[in-house]
């Protein structure tokens, strides 16, 4: 498994952002569409000249021959008119909530003329460039990098990076005015890339996967007062079995962690069983990099083995073009993305059994392949409800995320809300994705130089899903409490005696955190209070309200792990996993049965609903300074490549991130409760 979140690749490149509001300097939010006029006859399109591409960098001009690829996202009609309707579709005081539009009318209303792309193709192919792929967002373009100096008006050096020498334009690209109007962003012109990857990993230390079977072992009969000497965990309810003869941690006598939870568990913890809902009449999509071939009979195996039933025949489906499959290495390959994939399909079968769920497989984990992937659910309408479990910095020490991204996302996830499609993402891994948290997290992007939100799950138009560690009060499933998901790591000495380091160094947690990027949605309005919004999570501050995240949170803690099952070198195992890649599918699931309790009716996106719900009984108001007892820190005591390793873990510790009273960054408005689906019921 990839051991960082998932979305792994952007050209540090290009242009203005779209249809929402961009945070350019704090306190000044200024519309996506604006852009900075260069002379008479050309738009510059900013950041399309990386802050990476330095005069003490500049290695010299770029062969004039040398290959070169890019891809124009059209802007379509009406952006300023397609960000408010989908606000009032999606938005429950609205006289248009609800009221969608089909993809065809979609189209029809905000979609690129004919004409736009004919502008756009005549200007590209009139500097020498040849159009390679085009649809209803983008026109893909490739030739000589002297053919993209004639189009964008701007030169191309190599400039040296701590990864290698790479090309960019050596000031911000431009458009002639006479296609200024239908392009809303470039991407690719510079050929550096940001790895996206997924927010899961293994309960036994990164890319190991553990055999369910062994943690079921009992202890050691001959000397209780002795560790076990095969793995063990608390299978009868969080803290239900203490791990004797471990020496003392934060307090005395602390328990084993949890055995991993399976969905039966989790559907009665959050509802979905005492609701009697399973997503009947609803669809979900899920997007990762490439495909499993067993994935169906995977998850069928898996939901049988753990009293489920498996899919009826056409309840699954997925799309995967293997043939067309790019950039393995880079991204980890299939295997890489396995066990992603897994989690990710069976935790929505799991708590929604009766949906129908769909898998969509881009070709890449890179952007634009993750795009692609996302655009066909919009434009084929394949979903209702689109679970996706990975993300990226926005800001790093190697550069800030590409416009070009921000733009052509946010556009896909307004059609989406316009068709009645919501999004979920996962929120991340690290905290608060600070170099402080990268230091000693695993499942953190090393490249970060801030503390801040990660994209998409800073979006204003998607559900950021933030992660708990769920405490059970038996094995049935019976909810006892959460706190947020956040780790400390000590590991047993060698004699037993004591932990090292105690106390423990962050290890893992839930992502969240206020972005400066990003003005304050109109749904956060009220909810989230100025002492939170008013700060972004590098600590600047703004005279203005901006986007919190995450927007609800759901079990995913590593330690209070989510058990998977898939065929990895041809054989079948099982293993505990965690991380908001496990709160993200779990959350899909649960608007899946939302859409069931709506009578069949969409819910499209989500947050508006959500935050009209805040400090109601729909939500679990998770708070990590509610009375603790000794369950509040667990032992781990497992295989780790063969071996048998024990480790110590104090739990609602994430970095730079805490859960309290009301909405917060760890999360949000806290875990579905007792009422969530009562809520959306349809009154009669």
């Amino acid at each position: 498994m990839p051991i960082t979140r998932n979305r792994l690749a952007k050209s540090i490149a290009p242009a203005t952002v779209a249809a929402a509001l961009i945070i350019t300097t704090l306190g000044a939010a200024v519309p996506a569409t604006a852009a900075t006029p260069v002379g008479d006859t050309a738009r510059a399109l900013p950041g399309t000249h990386p802050e990476w591409a330095t005069p003490q960098a500049d290695a010299g001009a770029a062969d004039a021959a040398a290959p070169a690829t890019a891809r124009i996202y059209l802007a379509g009609r009406d952006a300023s008119g397609l960000a408010a309707l989908a606000q009032a579709v999606s938005d429950p005081k609205s006289p248009s909530y609800g009221r969608y539009l089909t993809s065809a009318q979609v189209q029809a209303k905000f979609g690129a003329t004919p004409e736009q792309v004919k502008a756009v193709t005549d200007w590209v192919s009139a500097a020498g460039l040849t159009v390679s792929a085009s649809n209803a967002h983008y026109v893909q373009v490739a030739g000589s990098t002297a053919a993209m100096t004639k189009a964008f008006g701007t030169g191309f050096h190599n400039y040296r990076t701590a990864d290698g020498t790479h090309r960019a334009p050596t000031a911000d690209a431009k458009v002639p005015a006479s296609v200024s109007d239908a392009v809303l962003a470039v991407s690719g012109l510079a050929d550096s890339i940001h790895k996206n990857v997924s927010s899961a990993t293994s309960v036994r230390e990164a890319e190991q996967r553990l055999n369910a079977a062994a943690k079921l072992a009992g202890p050691d009969k001959k000397d209780p007062a002795t560790l076990p000497t095969v793995a063990t965990c608390s299978e009868d309810g969080y803290g239900s079995k203490t791990a004797k003869g471990a020496p003392e941690g934060y307090e005395k006598n602390e328990p084993f962690a949890p055995c991993s939870y399976i969905p039966s568990q989790l559907r009665k913890a959050y509802g979905v069983t005492d609701a009697k809902v399973g997503g009947k009449g609803a669809r979900v999509a899920i997007i990762d990099a490439y495909g499993l071939s067993t994935m169906e009979q995977d998850a069928n195996h898996f939901s049988t083995l753990h009293g489920d039933q498996p899919f009826k025949p056409g309840q699954y489906t997925e799309y995967v073009t293997p043939d067309k499959w790019v950039h393995e290495a880079e991204c980890g390959g299939p295997a890489g993305w396995a066990g992603e994939e897994a989690l990710d399909v069976e935790m929505v079968h799991g708590l929604a059994p009766d949906a129908n769920v769909v898998y969509v497989g881009g070709n890449s984990c890179y952007d634009e392949d993750l795009y692609d992937a996302m655009a066909k659910v919009v434009d084929e309408h394949l979903a209702d409800v689109v679970s996706n479990s990975w993300g990226e910095i926005m800001h790093g020490k190697s550069g800030d995320i590409d416009p070009a991204v921000v733009a052509a996302d946010n556009q896909i996830f307004q059609l989406g809300a316009l068709t009645g499609i919501g999004f979920t993402f996962s929120s991340g891994d690290c905290g608060d994705s600070s170099p402080g948290a990268a230091a000693t997290g695993v499942n953190c992007e090393a490249d970060t130089n801030q503390a801040q939100a990660d994209w998409p799950s800073a979006s204003p138009w998607v559900t950021s899903v933030g992660g708990t560690a769920l405490q059970l009060n038996d094995k049935a499933g019976k909810y006892g409490h959460e706190v947020s998901m956040g780790d400390l790591r000590s590991v047993l000495s060698a004699d037993q005696k004591s932990w090292t380091p105690m106390p423990g160094k962050f290890y893992f947690g839930g992502g969240g955190g206020v972005s400066k990027d990003f003005a304050q949605p109109w749904y956060q309005q009220g909810v989230v209070p100025d002492r939170i919004s008013r700060t972004a999570a590098d600590g600047s501050t703004s005279k203005t309200p901006l986007r919190a995240t995450p927007d609800i949170a759901m079990s995913g803690d590593l330690v209070a792990a989510t058990l998977v099952g898939f065929t990895a070198d041809g054989a079948y195992s099982e293993g505990g996993f965690g991380g908001t890649s496990v709160s993200a599918p779990e959350t899909a699931a649960m608007f899946a049965n939302a859409i069931e309790a709506r009578g069949g009716r969409a819910l499209g996106f989500a947050n508006p609903a959500l935050y009209d719900r805040a400090a109601t009984n729909a939500f679990h108001d998770v708070d990590d300074n509610a009375v603790h007892t000794k369950r509040g820190n667990v032992v781990d005591l497992g295989v780790v490549n063969g071996a048998l390793k024990v480790r110590l873990y104090k739990i609602g510790a994430d970095f730079g991130l805490s859960a309290a009273d009301g909405y917060d960054t760890a999360t949000g408005l806290g875990s579905p409760g007792k009422g969530f689906f009562k809520s959306f019921a349809i009154k009669k």
